[in-house]
C-alpha cells in the first residue's frame, strides 16, 4: 500500500485558522504546523517545510502575500499546496477574479478596470450604464460588503472614487437581482454541496447577513449550480465557493465573486477534509457521500446549532431485502419493467442536465493568467475530477495505473477497460503535453515509459553519460538497440526540453 503523504497546515498571524486536526478525523499520522510571520519569513518558512519534511500544505493564502508564496512554490516543487498556488489566484482580488473568468469563458457581469485614474472616469462618465457596482479590487473578499458600493450616476461615482482612491478603479453593471437576492454555492470536489439565497435587508441593498441581509435554502436555481460548477473545475479547486447572481430580466446567471477563501460551518469544513483525506490516499478513506440539494433539509435547522454539528453523515441508498428478493425472482417479476423509463416522470425541477459545456478558446487579450493543463502523470484525483464525465472510482483507477506505469499520451489509458475514445477526445484540450525529457529522465522513469524497460533504460542512461546532453531527438537512433520501428515509437514518447 503506498505510503500515506506527510500532512502540514499552513497558519498566519493574526489569520483565523480554518482547519485543525480534529477536520482530519482518523488520519493516522501526525500532522504538522507551520506558521508564516510575514515580511522576511521566507528563508525560515521553507527551511522549516523542509525539516518537517512535509509533502501537502494544507491552507489559504492571503492576498497580500499571493506573490511571496508563488515565489515559496517554486522552491518546494515538491510540495503540493492545497488549494494549489493557481487556483488561489482568484483570491488575491476582484481584478484577478475578472481575469479568471474571462479566461475560461464563466459568466460576469460587464466588468472594466482602470489604473489610469482619467481614464477611468472618462469611461464613467461617457460610456458607463448606470447603476455601476464600484469595489475596492485588492484585498481579502469583499469585508462583509463594506467595500462594495452602488452608484446611481457619474457623479456618485466619482464622489465614491475621490473620497476611497480604490486602485485600480473596478467597476460593473449592476445586475437587476432576482427576487433582490444573490446566491452562494459551496462545492467539494466540483460538487455542490451547500447553496442558499441571500436577501438584502430593508433599505439596503447588499445581500450580506452582517449587514441585514436573510437567507433561504430553498429553490436553488439549476444554472446556478452550473455555473458554480464550470468555475470549480476550471480552478481545479479541491473545494470552492462563488456568489453568483441571476438577473430578473434574461434569468442568466452571473459569477459576481469566487474563491477558496469562505466562512463554512464546522460540518462542512469536515467534508471538506474527509474529502481531502479520500483525495491525498487515493480511496483508501472514504470520499464523503453528500446529496444534491441536502442543504435544504440542513438549512430547516437553527443555525446557532448548525454551528455546532461535527461529522454529520449521510447514507447511500440501499435496497431493502424484501425488495432485492423480489428483483431476483426473474419467474414471477417481469424485469423488463425496470428496464423502461419515461423521461416525463421526472421532475424538470431535478432532471439531470448537461453541467460540462466545451470551452472556448482563451481570451487572447487576457496573459495574467496561465490556463494551466492537467499532466496526469502528476495530477491530483481533484485533478481527474475535473475532467468530463469522471467519477471517483475511474479517477483512483487511473491513479493505481500511473503508480505503476508513466503515460507519455492519454491513448495509454486505453490499457484500462473503463476509458474509451470519446472520454479521451472530450479530455483532449484539458490535458498536457506528457513526453519525458530524455536529457532528465532517470532511469526508475525511463523503465516505466511503454516500449522502454530496464535493459533499454540502462543503455539509454550510459549513452546519455557518454555524451553528457542530447541535442537533438534524432540522436537516439545512435543507441544500440534503436532500430527504425523502436525510434518511430520513442520518438512519439520523448523530447528534448528547451
Amino acid at each position: 500500500m503506498k505510503k500515506l503523504p506527510k500532512i502540514g497546515f499552513l497558519y498566519l498571524d493574526y489569520v483565523m485558522r480554518f482547519f485543525d486536526k480534529s477536520n482530519f478525523k482518523g488520519w493516522p499520522d501526525k500532522i504538522e504546523t507551520v506558521t508564516y510571520h510575514w515580511k522576511n519569513d521566507k528563508a525560515r518558512f521553507i527551511k522549516e517545510i523542509k525539516r518537517k519534511k512535509i509533502e501537502v500544505l494544507i491552507g489559504n493564502i492571503p492576498a497580500t502575500a499571493y506573490e511571496t508564496f508563488v515565489e515559496i512554490s517554486k522552491e518546494l516543487p515538491n510540495v503540493r499546496f492545497v488549494p494549489s498556488i493557481e487556483t488561489q489566484f482568484s483570491n488575491k482580488s476582484k481584478e484577478n477574479v475578472t481575469l479568471f473568468c474571462k479566461k475560461f469563458n464563466i459568466s460576469i457581469p460587464k466588468t472594466k478596470i482602470y489604473y489610469d485614474k482619467d481614464k477611468g472616469y472618462d469611461y464613467l462618465k461617457n460610456k458607463a450604464t448606470y447603476p455601476q457596482i464600484i469595489k475596492r479590487s485588492y484585498g481579502a473578499s469583499n469585508y462583509g460588503g463594506y467595500y462594495v458600493h452602488k452608484a446611481d450616476s457619474y457623479k456618485e461615482a466619482k464622489k465614491l472614487l475621490d473620497e476611497k482612491k480604490y486602485t485600480p478603479i473596478y467597476t460593473q453593471n449592476a445586475i437587476d437581482l432576482k427576487d433582490s437576492g444573490d446566491i452562494r454555492v459551496m462545492l467539494i470536489g466540483h460538487k455542490p454541496i451547500c447553496a442558499f439565497w441571500r436577501y438584502s435587508g430593508a433599505g439596503e441593498w447588499i445581500t450580506n447577513t452582517s449587514q441585514g441581509g436573510s437567507m433561504s435554502y430553498e429553490n436553488i436555481p439549476m444554472n446556478a449550480l452550473e455555473l458554480a460548477v464550470k468555475a470549480s473545475k476550471a480552478a481545479k479547486a479541491e473545494y470552492w465557493a462563488c456568489d453568483i447572481a441571476i438577473c430578473a430580466k434574461t434569468g442568466k446567471a452571473y459569477i459576481l465573486e469566487c474563491a477558496t477563501a469562505f466562512a463554512a460551518f464546522p460540518y462542512i469544513r469536515d467534508w471538506i477534509c474527509q474529502y481531502l483525506m479520500w483525495d491525498f490516499s487515493m480511496g483508501r478513506f472514504k470520499k464523503p457521500h453528500v446529496p444534491m440539494f441536502s442543504w435544504e433539509e440542513l438549512g430547516k435547522i437553527d443555525s446557532s446549532l448548525l454551528r455546532t454539528m461535527r461529522h454529520i453523515g449521510f447514507s447511500k441508498y440501499k435496497p431493502s431485502f424484501d425488495g432485492e428478493y423480489f428483483l431476483n425472482d426473474t419467474k414471477d417479476f417481469d424485469m423488463a419493467l425496470t428496464e423502461i423509463s419515461n423521461s416525463n416522470d421526472i421532475p424538470d425541477s431535478i432532471a439531470p442536465k448537461d453541467i460540462e459545456k466545451t470551452y472556448k478558446k482563451q481570451a487572447s487579450t487576457v496573459t495574467e493568467f496561465e490556463k494551466k493543463k492537467i499532466n496526469l502523470n502528476e495530477a491530483s484525483l481533484t485533478d481527474l475530477m475535473s475532467l468530463y464525465g469522471m467519477d471517483e472510482e475511474l479517477a483512483i483507477e487511473i491513479k493505481e495505473y500511473l503508480d505503476e506505469n508513466i503515460i507519455t499520451d492519454s491513448s495509454d489509458l486505453f490499457e484500462l477497460e473503463s476509458i474509451d475514445a470519446q472520454m479521451l477526445k472530450a479530455w483532449d484540450e484539458n490535458i498536457d503535453d506528457m513526453r519525458i525529457d530524455i536529457n532528465f529522465a532517470t532511469i526508475e522513469v525511463l523503465k516505466k515509459i511503454k516500449g522502454i524497460g530496464p535493459k533499454l533504460a540502462k543503455i539509454i542512461i550510459d549513452y546519455r553519460k557518454k555524451v553528457t546532453k542530447l541535442k537533438d531527438i534524432n540522436e537516439l537512433k545512435e543507441i544500440e538497440g534503436i532500430g527504425k520501428n523502436k525510434f518511430s515509437q520513442l520518438k512519439a514518447r520523448l523530447k528534448i526540453g528547451e
